[in-house]
């Protein structure tokens, strides 16, 4: 086979090029200064070229041919070959349509003409003036049907911040790097957040300063994308810049109320310092562009005080015969003699007690307050870290073009490498629990998870004209690794012999997607014509790496590893067994480990006809064969009208789908989960084709299928320089895949109950495709810009968006749940809040950019809808409220090479609504702010100081 694909791909590779006349000339802008970077394509064809440092270019081409020359904040251009010599003007672009890539396969079509809503994102200008800096937050405050969040206590989940479109699932958005399938992440989300049971792409391994804009589709497009294109697409494009060094250096903390525990001041400092740079190669406008960043994120925590139960008269006693020089831990079962002694030696009155038992009920009343006073302590030393996790990391992308010929043939490349570690924290162990053991941790511990994330990516591909087709065959390779390692922490039953720091394992995942993509554009068919169609074949594996086996063994008193339901764990002195592996963070176990990979083929057909003028229709269909699920067929249908020269309809009607990853397949391990109350719970995830799911009849997975529809309108009223698009969609979903609730065992020595021994758990959960659900919403984008006077330029953009998404019909349960009364479990409202409520519903932002020669003035105003806690019990669901945040930066250009940026984000230090007592969830003073419905982030005012320097 591999014989037969190299023929091939020689025999595509020496079809390339034919011969035309040569056409030079140079791109300007209106005040004649050269334009380095700019597009030239010849229309209907992906032949082109790209102006040097001086603003010239070379291309061949025929007389008559249309170019289409672009550069970004200038208006499209298209001019008529009519001379091998030309010098093209650009306008400044006051009323921008810009050419997309994603979307369509026509590689002239703007934002505006397109059949679907795109948002183009322009980050040069958000690097300069935007608080954020790193991508998963640009988004979330440009684009209001984008969503994420930091979140906190999470495990995994507190290092990469899940994203969505529209309110769906985080693997329900592709994402697409200079049109090329980006590989997702190997996390999967399991905690208590947004996301939950989901897998998504980690957009925050990508440098900000790598990218050249962003095109956002919000509009279903697995017919042209393939799997996951349910919610949209978001294409990366990537910096294209030649002899341009820019580098930046952004500094900035949280200067608010409620820093470092509510006490105010400063914390949760951040610092990035960016560089990116290009080379030309050859006089054809190939280039490589070295973009990177490196950033340090201190964590913050927003927790007041515990409230709670720290200290029981047991640990009064630990202390009085540790000033002895004894350990009481040590004790036979029924040796009590030296805890008689000590209680009476520290005042406590035993009430006649003599036996274990009846000792155990004296020892187990609250001692906190006197304990706090013994030990010089106050209730804030056991606080746990709520709020962000600490981050350090760095990131270097590469993109790179080199055209063969003069008539197009080209070379392409771009590749990334990011590597980041992570501090986070879990629950406090207290000194009364038995999760903690005293003689170690004589005031409990606060345990940690480190994180290593590694993530890499190449893509390499040949595009050129073979005939009359326009041939691009490339190849895109990425794989996302995440390792954890538990510090501070213990397996307390090892008890003395447990160390405090694990190997706890970890997961990878791996993706390769070749691609064939052929396309044509007939100008002369109607009033053109563009044909597409295409090949894909890609190969994932999953893997899961164990950890040292102290990470998630449990132990009996005497040291031997628990490997049968018979075995005790060790136990405290209140007779409970002291739970096994690192605590916060169990590690993978050897039956954890696995290695799993599958394969998909696709083809696609794809049609755009521009009937008249007036009227664009296209249609689309993939057909698309998984080795493990089997095949399907997806289409979509859109079209436009121009009912006038500045008013677009559009409507689009599409089916897609979503294969379960394979993380939702294979991931199996067992993690310590916390209720709303803060009570702790072993809880293993077992594989949808495991015993313990045949067990309780759990349906075997499927793909998620979906249909949608969209209607909207595009507006300019060109004397005011404003642009409106106006997009409704409704989205069905067919078997969303959930993680399920946690199914206790019956206790009773079944078959269950020792699957659950065995992966020292005791509940189970599963992922399932247990419902069906509806969204539907309305996004309004208007666009203003205007020309102040003496060099002052206005530019506004007012975006929103408007969702709701319902569970609908039944659940999709087996009989055997039905008949055990498991629905709940199954499906319980919690995760019901997760899909519907947990995240901004309503999201809308004002952004406003002042600019002269010399200053940029950046004002932002972000609007942030209600959310509601994710809790099973109805009376626990409080909604927090809509809140609004503003952004403020200011920019000087003190020399042409040197900015300096001021500003702030969230600047009158606003934050969402405390939690309420009567709720019931605050766990006792841990959570003042929700720690399941992440609104906006609970970090305050930002304040920021940034250093830009540009040599050209």
């Amino acid at each position: 086979m591999k014989k037969y694909y190299f023929i091939a791909l020689i025999f595509i590779f020496g079809m390339v090029g034919f011969t035309n006349a040569q056409v030079t000339g140079s791109v300007l802008d209106e005040e004649g200064t050269p334009l380095p970077g700019a597009s030239i394509v010849i229309k209907g064809t992906t032949t082109g070229a790209t102006t040097d440092f001086d603003g010239n270019f070379t291309i061949e081409a025929s007389m008559g041919d249309i170019l289409v020359v672009s550069y970004i904040g200038f208006e499209t251009l298209q001019v008529t070959v009519n001379n091998t010599v030309m010098d093209i003007r650009l306008t400044s672009g006051l009323a921008l349509s810009e050419v997309i890539i994603v979307g369509s396969r026509n590689p002239n079509r703007t934002a505006t003409e397109s059949t679907v809503p795109v948002d183009v994102i322009d980050m040069k200008e958000l690097n300069n003036v935007a608080p954020q800096v790193n991508l998963n937050q640009i988004l979330n405050y440009v684009a209001p049907s984008f969503t994420s969040n930091t979140q906190t206590i999470s495990d995994g989940t507190d290092h990469i911040d899940p994203a969505s479109l529209r309110g769906l699932g985080p693997d329900q958005v592709l994402v697409l790097i200079n049109g090329k399938r980006r590989h997702t992440s190997s996390l999967i989300n399991v905690n208590g957040t947004f996301g939950r049971g989901s897998v998504g792409t980690d957009l925050n391994a990508i440098p900000a300063a790598a990218i050249q804009r962003i095109e956002v589709l919000r509009d279903g497009a697995a017919a042209q994308y393939g799997s996951d294109a349910i919610a949209g697409v978001i294409n990366i494009i990537l910096n294209k810049s030649v002899n341009e060094l820019t580098t930046t250096v952004t500094t900035g903390a949280n200067f608010t109320k409620n820093a470092n525990d509510q006490t105010g001041g400063v914390d949760g400092a951040t610092t990035n310092i960016s560089a990116s740079y290009g080379i030309p190669l050859g006089d054809n406008g190939g280039f490589i562009n070295l973009s990177g960043d490196f950033d340090v994120r201190e964590d913050y925590s927003r927790m007041n005080e515990w409230e709670g139960t720290i200290f029981n008269l047991y640990n009064t006693v630990e202390r009085v015969a540790g000033a002895d020089g004894y350990d009481i831990a040590n004790l036979l079962d029924d040796d009590v003699a030296d805890v008689i002694q000590y209680t009476d030696q520290a005042g406590i009155d035993r009430n006649g007690a003599t036996t274990k038992e009846d000792l155990r009920t004296i020892l187990g009343a609250d001692a906190t307050t006197s304990e706090l006073a013994a030990r010089g302590q106050q209730r804030s030393d056991y606080n746990m870290r709520v709020g962000q996790s600490a981050l350090r990391g760095g990131r270097l992308f590469a993109n790179f073009s080199l055209p063969l010929d003069d008539i197009g043939t080209t070379l392409y490349s771009f590749a990334g490498i990011s590597s980041r570690t992570g501090n986070s924290a879990g629950f406090y162990r207290l000194p009364n629990q038995s999760r903690t053991y005293t003689p170690a941790y004589m005031d409990g511990f606060l345990p940690e998870i480190n994180s290593n994330i590694k993530d890499q990516s190449l893509s390499i591909g040949i595009k050129g004209m073979v005939g009359d087709w326009s041939v691009d065959l490339s190849n895109t390779y990425g794989k996302n690794s995440f390792l954890y390692t538990i510090g501070n922490t213990f397996n307390a039953s090892m008890q003395n012999s447990s160390p405090t720091f694990f190997d706890a394992g970890g997961f990878s995942f791996l993706q390769n997607t070749s691609n064939l993509d052929i396309t044509q554009f007939f100008a002369d068919v109607m009033s053109g014509l563009n044909i597409a169609f295409g090949a894909e074949y890609r190969v994932e594996n999953y893997d899961i790496v164990a950890g040292e086996e102290p990470s998630y063994a449990q132990y009996t008193a005497n040291g031997q590893r628990i490997t049968l339901a018979s075995q005790q764990p060790s136990q405290d002195f209140f007779g409970n067994s002291r739970p096994g592996g690192s605590q916060v963070f169990p590690g993978f176990a050897p039956s954890n480990e696995l290695s799993r990979g599958r394969s998909s083929v696709a083809g696609y057909f794809d049609v755009e006809a521009d009937f008249s003028e007036a009227f664009l229709a296209s249609f689309a269909t993939r057909y698309e064969n998984y080795s493990d699920f089997g095949g399907t067929i997806n289409f979509k249908l859109a079209g436009r009208f121009k009912a006038t020269d500045n008013l677009n309809i559009r409507a689009a009607l599409n089916t897609g789908f979503r294969a379960p990853s394979l993380h939702q397949i294979n991931f199996n391990s067992t993690s310590t989960i916390f209720d709303n109350e803060g009570n702790p719970q072993e809880v293993g995830t077992f594989a949808n084709d495991s015993r313990a799911a045949k067990l309780l009849g759990i349906p075997q997975l499927k793909e998620e299928t979906s249909q949608s529809i969209s209607l909207g309108l595009t507006a300019k009223i060109p004397d005011a320089n404003i642009t409106v698009t106006v997009d409704g969609y409704f989205v069905k979903i067919n078997d969303r895949v959930v993680y399920t609730g946690q199914f206790a065992g019956p206790g009773t020595g079944t078959e269950l109950d020792n699957l659950l021994r065995q992966a020292n758990a005791t509940a189970a959960s599963f992922f399932a495709n247990a419902i069906d659900t509806e969204s539907k919403g309305l996004d309004i984008v208007v666009t203003h810009k205007t020309d102040l006077g003496a060099n002052w330029r206005l530019k506004s953009d007012l975006a929103g968006t408007l969702s709701k998404t319902k569970k609908v019909g039944d659940i999709n349960a087996s009989d055997v749940l039905r008949n055990a009364g498991l629905i709940d479990t199954y499906f319980p409202e919690d995760s019901r809040v997760y899909l519907e409520e947990a995240v901004p519903r309503t999201k809308i932002n004002l952004s406003n950019s002042l600019t002269s020669d010399k200053f940029i003035i950046f004002l932002r105003n972000v609007y942030f809808g209600e959310v509601t806690e994710a809790t099973t019990t109805l009376a626990n669901q409080q909604v927090f409220g809509s809140k609004l945040v503003t952004d403020l930066s200011v920019g000087y250009k003190a020399t042409d090479a040197l900015t300096l940026t001021l500003g702030a984000n969230n600047l009158f230090d606003i934050y969402p609504d405390r939690a309420k007592d009567e709720f019931g969830n605050r766990s006792d003073g841990r959570f003042d702010w929700s720690r399941r419905a992440q609104q906006f982030g609970i970090g305050g005012r930002f304040l920021f100081a940034r250093l830009s320097f540009t040599l050209k």
